[in-house]
């Protein structure tokens, strides 16, 4: 199977995550701009996952300019980050409506970390498949950048009992070091082009 209908049915999930995230935004029934003023939390904790998709998205399409050929493993590690990403949704508007209390808050970096662990092994399953001298093995070396998220999101899951927003300055932070789309894979793929 070529590279391209994994990205394509990878790039059709997303926006459908998309889409499921910001029919989630229930509009006021009122005109005045205070009717806005309670739905703030639902929407800010959409901006952030709209943000995390849109990383993802990017970091995916680097990602699968590195692969020559997709195997079974490959396919099912692929599958296992969009179930993750698949609970965006749910664990975005849930944090939302509560107002970003504890439980919901901590299920939100439950799911972040999961997408950042299946990412990982994505990363493994694609190295595996083009042995350990591929562009992204070289590319993300031993991955320091990922690794770390994967902690930050971890201490996030257990501030949030003690204090919520502790969590979400950790989520914005991590968010922050991936905004821009993963350099690394970058500058791989461009030095293979020339």
């Amino acid at each position: 199977m070529g590279k391209v209908r994994l990205e394509a049915f990878s790039d059709g999930v997303l926006a459908i995550i998309i889409t499921i995230m910001v029919l989630g935004l229930r509009a006021p029934h009122s005109g005045q701009w205070s009717a806005l003023r309670p739905l703030l939390p639902v929407f800010l904790s959409y901006v952030l996952s709209f943000v995390y998709i849109g990383i993802y998205w990017n970091n995916h399409h680097h990602l699968v300019h590195t692969v020559s050929r997709v195997g079974g493993g490959m396919l099912w590690a692929n599958l296992h980050l969009l179930f993750w990403l698949s609970l965006f949704p749910f664990a975005t508007g849930w944090m939302g409506e509560n107002r970003f209390s504890p439980l919901p808050t901590a299920l939100y970096g439950v799911v972040l970390m999961m997408a950042a662990i299946a990412w990982q092994i994505l990363q493994r399953s694609i190295i595996a498949g083009h042995g350990s001298g591929s562009m992204l093995a070289n590319a993300i070396g031993r991955d320091l950048k990922g690794k770390s998220s994967v902690a930050f999101y971890a201490v996030a899951i257990f501030a949030a009992f003690m204090s919520p927003w502790i969590s979400r300055v950790l989520y914005v932070s991590v968010a922050l070091l991936w905004l821009v789309p993963d350099r690394r894979i970058e500058k791989v793929v461009a030095e293979r082009r020339n």
